[in-house]
């Protein structure tokens, strides 16, 4: 009942033809370019074998500093949006726009050029999110600062926005009255994913292991950068 009234709303979403499955493609071909690990190289430095081991913005801030560490974040945002920006571009189908949006935010988690492993997907995400959720993207940026700044975990910011999206999604649609299914589904899964891709934070959380993100000069006097660790986007 709820899928024939979607496709009743939005009879575009019941053709997925070749032109769809190539945007798909697309996105994940986008999603998978290894930004954090191309930066590392261009430093002479495998990433991977570096702080917490993760390709994401957050490692390469942590190892390879500032400049490096916003432009990987930065291109991650963009690798999101741009694959989803073309899909709404071509077709006004919402269930093409979150096929595609699922595939580039796949694709940075799990990227073919790095035997599918990649990052945590918050960068891609946002980048996704600007486009198809702009509101609770907000709602989630909100979140995550409440939740980073008191107690310096980036997880606990990362899980916390993660959660607030489909929370926020839910509300609105509610409130207006009009149930965007495939937007409502897809929020739902991808909160589910990133809470996935921290679940060793998680772990770490609970054990009082996880390190809290400081200032480079404050974790020189510490600790070397190598040892610490954290979620990555």
């Amino acid at each position: 009942m709820i899928w024939e009234t979607y496709l009743a709303s939005d009879p575009g979403s019941a053709a997925f033809g070749w032109r769809e499955i190539l945007l798909v493609a697309l996105g994940y071909l986008v999603g998978s370019i290894p930004f954090g690990f191309l930066a590392g190289k261009s430093r002479g430095v495998d990433i991977r074998q570096h702080g917490s081991g993760n390709i994401g913005a957050t490692n390469v801030l942590r190892t390879l500093g500032k400049p490096l560490g916003i432009t990987v974040f930065i291109l991650d945002v963009l690798k999101g949006a741009l694959p989803v920006a073309l899909a709404l571009w071509l077709t006004p189908s919402s269930l093409t726009h979150v096929a595609v949006a699922l595939a580039t935010i796949l694709g940075h988690n799990y990227t073919c050029w790095l035997g599918f492993k990649g990052g945590k997907g918050i960068a891609t995400s946002a980048g996704v999110l600007m486009l198809l959720f702009p509101i609770p993207l907000l709602l989630a940026i909100a979140t995550w600062l409440v939740l980073f700044f008191p107690f310096r975990y980036v997880s606990v910011g990362s899980i916390g926005a993660a959660l607030c999206i489909p929370i926020s999604e839910c509300l609105l649609s509610w409130r207006s009255g009009e149930w965007r299914w495939p937007l409502v589904i897809f929020s739902i899964v991808i909160s589910i994913l990133a809470i996935w891709r921290h679940r060793s934070n998680i772990r770490k959380l609970i054990d009082g292991t996880e390190n809290r993100f400081e200032p480079k000069k404050k974790r020189k006097d510490q600790t070397p950068p190598d040892s610490q660790t954290g979620p990555e986007s």
